[in-house]
């Protein structure tokens, strides 16, 4: 009797290797979470809050003193004047805002277009919403879309683009002229983009994120959703901002009411003191990951293993074949995790239609011992697929 929609969506690939590297005591490298606790000030404020702060319902729209904190960073940190009263709206979590935005502007028939590889809860969120996807394939090494890409998959229903920058799982970073080229068409042909940018502040030099609500006419046509959780490295806490335009936002708040409601405030509370009080960590933060990451990449250049660049978030990708492994992705991730004892994840499991098959990701958000011991058993797991 369960929702078709839901009913027929399998065990999501990071569930199911996560299961697996916990079974089997293996090294994992697949989920996106970082072995580091987040700063500890702002996990200090989050414990004074629920000991001394206020613990009932805070306002459905959020702390003011968050909205507020939100709409400064954004303004020192990538130009933005958002008002703050009528264009933030706090969720629990980016995927809260994700649903928030598509059921309160999807109707039913509308296309929205999807970028694959696509984050597992797009799809199924845009379809319960009475929408229809419209598959883009993206593709290694650059990941990037064209105009007559774009243009081919835009038709008479399309009202939507869901776009993922820096994108997960490529770790890339789209240029400037590839969100100019973006904003152009929304505007042209009157589409809505709804924006995950989870990852904007896990970008290494000289990669620079780029929001799409700041390019011309996209100002009142986007919808620009954040993560404190990313930006932490708090992934537990699901707090996330939802921002637009004030028409837009009001239709998204209607939604938000209905799922979660509202947002822990203690958390709410910790987040506002640490977009206020940042010290050095916007700064310390992606050099210590863009550290992480070198050392990663390196240690399975060492070993032979062919890397693709990566410019943000918490994960780079190798590419099998040209490392010397001619298995499918999820053929070797499943040899690795359960004969050689180290997680990883497929990117063809983040395709829905058409996927790519030779890209592994791996996540190197991780303590240096742990990548160590991760490329030397990705090494193993190579030797045991080539002795197949």
């Amino acid at each position: 009797m369960a929702n078709p929609i839901f009913a027929a969506l399998p065990t999501t690939v990071f569930e199911e290797m996560s299961g697996l590297a916990r079974e089997l005591g293996a090294v994992n490298l697949g989920q996106g979470f970082p072995d580091d606790p987040g700063p500890l000030e702002i996990r200090r404020k989050a414990a004074d809050a629920v000991l001394n702060g206020y613990n009932q319902y805070p306002p459905m729209a959020g702390l003011a003193e968050l909205r507020q904190a939100v709409a400064g960073h954004y303004a020192r940190t990538q130009g933005l004047d958002l008002d703050w009263a009528r264009e933030v709206t706090i969720t629990s979590g980016a995927t809260e805002a994700l649903a928030s935005a598509f059921f309160a502007l999807i109707e039913p028939g509308d296309e929205a277009i999807v970028f694959q590889p696509v984050y597992d809860a797009y799809l199924p969120l845009i379809r319960r919403a009475g929408g229809t996807p419209k598959l883009v394939n993206l593709s290694p090494p650059h990941w990037r879309f064209t105009r007559d890409m774009l243009e081919a998959a835009i038709g008479p229903r399309t009202r939507f683009v869901v776009l993922n920058n820096p994108i997960n799982p490529a770790g890339a970073v789209l240029p400037d002229e590839d969100l100019a080229l973006l904003a152009e068409l929304c505007v042209a042909h009157d589409l809505i983009a709804i924006c995950d940018e989870v990852w904007e502040q896990v970008v290494f030099a000289p990669a620079v994120h780029r929001p799409l609500i700041a390019y011309p006419g996209m100002r009142e046509r986007c919808v620009k959703i954040g993560s404190a959780g990313k930006m932490f490295g708090l992934t537990g806490w699901k707090v996330g901002f939802l921002c637009a335009g004030a028409e837009l936002s009001r239709a998204l708040g209607k939604a938000h009411q209905f799922l979660t409601f509202t947002t822990p405030p203690n958390l709410q509370t910790a987040v506002a003191f640490g977009l206020n009080e940042p010290g050095d960590w916007f700064e310390a933060m992606p050099a210590a990951l863009a550290a992480s990451q070198a050392r990663l990449a390196e240690g399975l250049r060492r070993e032979g293993f062919s890397v693709l660049d990566s410019q943000g978030t918490y994960f780079l990708n190798v590419d099998l074949p040209a490392s010397g492994i001619d298995e499918p992705d999820r053929d070797f991730c499943l040899r690795a995790v359960k004969e050689a004892g180290v997680a990883a994840i497929p990117v063809s499991a983040l395709y829905e239609a058409d996927p790519v098959t030779t890209i592994m990701r791996l996540c190197f958000a991780k303590a240096d011992a742990t990548l160590d011991e991760g490329v030397a058993r990705l090494a193993k797991a190579r030797e045991l697929s080539r002795a197949r």
